[in-house]
């Protein structure tokens, strides 16, 4: 289905602030995973990839598994380890299973996407997945500055690598949407909701308008009125919106006139 021209389409992602986070791997031993990895970054629009003495790669299936991510493999850094791959970093969050013995802040991933894009619109940003079976080393996290803590069922909490990967993305493509959309709001671009001005002159106009079609036909004007306020404004009508509505009623109002000539 084609997208209607006249609806405020979602902001693009700040393209620097994505440019600036990178998804670190640290000692991973399926080449697969890897793969999988980078696919799941790639459909979030991220494509900084850094490999921290990875056991196998490059690897055929690595590629195999990135299918439509063959670049984001490309571009890949490796690096003997994880200092390496963070030196430049600002903020480092490693994804980790909860334990109260860690000496680090635990976010939520929603909260530690949201800090990640913050840190990003200006430093360099690496979130850090452990291995397959043992996640990462206490010695690794030290060098982190927060732990991030997917909250799966206790029952069955074991993520497979790509799938936890998966969801930092995704919250990181969530938090970049609106990084973008309240970068344009700020900067006066975008459909941002109507004023108060510019819904009563709309239903000033409208007002006149039913009018002029006799809409009303001897009926209380006002009561119909005030059942119209409450239908646009439960509607939560945007600037744009409006301007679209009263070029509508600037029209209806045309054809009303000439009608009456």
């Amino acid at each position: 289905m084609d997208n209607d021209p006249n609806e405020p389409q979602p902001a693009a992602p700040p393209a620097g602030a994505a440019s600036r986070i990178r998804i670190v791997l640290v000692g991973t031993q399926h080449p697969g995973n890897i793969g999988a990895a980078a696919r799941a970054m790639r459909t979030m629009g991220l494509d900084r990839l850094a490999l921290v003495a990875p056991r196998h790669f490059p690897h055929a299936e690595a590629s195999a598994m990135a299918a439509s991510a063959g670049g984001v493999l490309e571009r890949a850094t490796v690096h003997e380890d994880l200092a390496g791959a963070v030196a430049d970093c600002r903020l480092v969050l490693g994804c980790t299973a909860r334990d109260r013995r860690i000496a680090l802040p635990q976010l939520a991933p929603r909260e530690a996407a949201g800090r990640a894009v913050e840190a990003a619109t200006a430093a360099e940003v690496a979130l850090v997945f452990g291995r397959e079976r043992t996640g990462l080393e206490n010695s690794e996290l030290q060098l982190c500055h927060c732990a991030v803590h997917i909250p799966s069922d206790p029952d069955c909490s074991s993520l497979n690598l790509a799938a936890a990967v998966q969801v930092l993305a995704y919250e990181l493509r969530l938090a970049l949407l609106e990084a973008g959309q309240a970068a344009r709001v700020q900067a006066g671009v975008g459909d941002v909701a109507a004023s108060h001005a510019e819904l009563e002159g709309f239903f000033g106009q409208l007002r006149e308008t039913l009018d002029e079609i006799d809409f009303h036909k001897g009926r209380n004007p006002d009561a119909a009125m005030r059942k119209l306020r409450r239908i646009f404004l439960r509607a939560d009508l945007r600037a744009g919106e409006v301007r679209l509505l009263r070029g509508v009623l600037a029209d209806a109002q045309r054809m009303a006139r000439l009608a009456g000539r």
